[in-house]
């Protein structure tokens, strides 16, 4: 069962269950409301019921007073108001009928005999109170008490009721649906990364409790997917390391005979018949004697790239040992300009001083061949979030696509006499002393490297500012 289905589950729950007291408490509510509307209705009933009785007794007086002949009656023949000629048009006897100014008048018709040429006679008595107003009140009465308010009520009621709990309940869906996609979507990219797939990301723009552990997912697979390629990386280091140690020694045992043999053989020589046969020989021992060299210089790379110095890490100002080997590497290519940014107040890294030289030495060394004559170097010392960066920039053709796939990879090299075992220790260098050397875009038209160092502190701030030095 999901999030969302859970939390609407407890919203009907906590809706539903206290709905049965809230009906309850309405329902009394309602019947003490209604007690002015039932005593209405009584009231209008007795109204009722008085009014007739009243009625039906003047009758009864009038037609007695009649009869006694207490009463003088109105004799009407010939010519005959419309009531009068209706009753005598009718088959009646006799007729009761409220008249006068708002039915205060009760009058008696009789039916007069054939003898009396169809006369009729009339008898009035006032009432005492208006009929058509009592009539009207009577009505009124009924009208309000003929409603059904308590079923409109209800009805009503039940109406707005479902209508605020299913609008409260779609609000409570939505909720639960904004909070439970984040987390289901954090929850897959978890199983994805379980699953070792270190590049998914979970992209987020909120800034709540979900959000922070979305940045923190994120930190976190960014951080693993940088320590399996480091560790990918120093394997593949372990294995030719194995093959450089291996190849260092056979290499070794052979050359140390052949350059004796070869030493020997030009000592012994002192006598000669030929002034040919001598250069000749002086000719080849110094073509075997240069190979032999040659084989040494790279036996002495493949050894230093087996070996495993120790680490000795130590506060750096990393601005002074650029300077120092920019300084150093001057005499050696005065065809180049130096360019030095270093950020003021940047704090000293925390690495080993050696690696760190040989690191820069390896950068600043093959910037110049890529310079070339009349070119430029810039180095650039600044902080980068909790890490030192230095950054060399030469003004060179840049890489090729293929150079940049299998920069860093062993034996693998675009120079003319390299052997493709700088950059390989250079980096390996720098994972050494916790950092890491990346390829970046050059800001001189040719490569751009920057190496990664921890900072000594973890101190917050921007940069004041750059500080320059140049030089050719």
């Amino acid at each position: 069962m999901t999030l969302r289905t859970r939390l609407a589950l407890v919203f009907i729950g906590a809706t539903l269950v206290p709905l049965g007291p809230t009906i309850w408490l309405t329902t009394n509510l309602f019947e003490r409301s209604l007690a002015p509307v039932n005593q209405l209705a009584t009231a209008s009933l007795a109204l009722e019921k008085t009014g007739r009785q009243y009625y039906e007794q003047a009758s009864a007086r009038l037609r007695e007073d009649a009869q006694a002949g207490r009463v003088p009656p109105q004799v009407y023949s010939g010519s005959l108001p419309d009531p009068i000629r209706e009753f005598r048009d009718s088959n009646e006897y006799e007729r009761f009928a409220i008249t006068g100014d708002g039915g205060s008048q009760l009058r008696y018709m009789v039916r007069g005999t054939p003898s009396d040429s169809g006369a009729v006679r009339v008898w009035e008595r006032p009432l005492g109170l208006r009929m058509d107003d009592l009539s009207r009140e009577y009505r009124d009465a009924r009208v309000t008490v003929s409603l059904d308010l308590r079923r409109g009520y209800f009805l009503t009621w039940g109406l707005l009721v479902a209508l605020i709990w299913l609008v409260a309940l779609a609000l409570v869906w939505l909720v639960a649906t904004r909070f439970s996609r984040p987390i289901l979507n954090l929850t897959e990219a978890l199983r994805g990364l379980a699953g070792g797939d270190f590049r998914i990301r979970v992209p987020t723009d909120r800034d709540d409790e979900i959000g922070l552990a979305t940045q923190a997912f994120n930190r976190t697979a960014t951080e693993l997917e940088q320590s399996r390629d480091r560790l990918v990386y120093l394997t593949q280091l372990a294995s030719w390391q194995v093959l450089a140690r291996k190849m260092a020694h056979e290499v070794k045992n052979s050359l140390t005979p052949i350059r004796l043999t070869v030493e020997e053989m030009v000592a012994r020589e002192t006598e000669v018949d030929s002034t040919g046969r001598r250069a000749f020989l002086e000719q080849a021992a110094s073509i075997v004697v240069d190979e032999i060299e040659s084989l040494e210089r790279r036996i002495r790379a493949f050894s230093e790239f087996s070996s495993e110095p120790p680490v000795c890490p130590e506060p750096l100002d990393i601005a002074s040992i650029v300077e120092e080997r920019i300084a150093f590497l001057k005499t050696a290519h005065p065809e180049v300009g130096y360019l030095v940014e270093a950020a003021a107040n940047t704090p000293s890294a925390v690495a080993d001083q050696d690696l760190v030289k040989g690191i820069l030495v390896n950068l600043l060394e093959n910037a110049a061949e890529a310079a070339g004559q009349g070119g430029r170097i810039l180095a650039k010392v600044a902080r980068v979030e909790d890490r030192i960066a230095i950054e060399v920039h030469d003004s060179g053709p840049g890489l090729s696509e293929l150079a940049r796939k299998s920069l860093f990879q062993p034996t693998i090299s675009f120079k003319k006499r390299g052997m493709g075992l700088g950059l390989s220790i250079a980096r390996k260098s720098a994972l050494l002393s916790g950092g890491d050397i990346l390829l970046i875009a050059g800001e001189l038209g040719g490569a751009g490297f920057r190496v990664l160092l921890p900072a000594e502190t973890a101190g917050t701030g921007e940069d004041d500012g750059i500080a320059t030095n140049s030089g050719r």
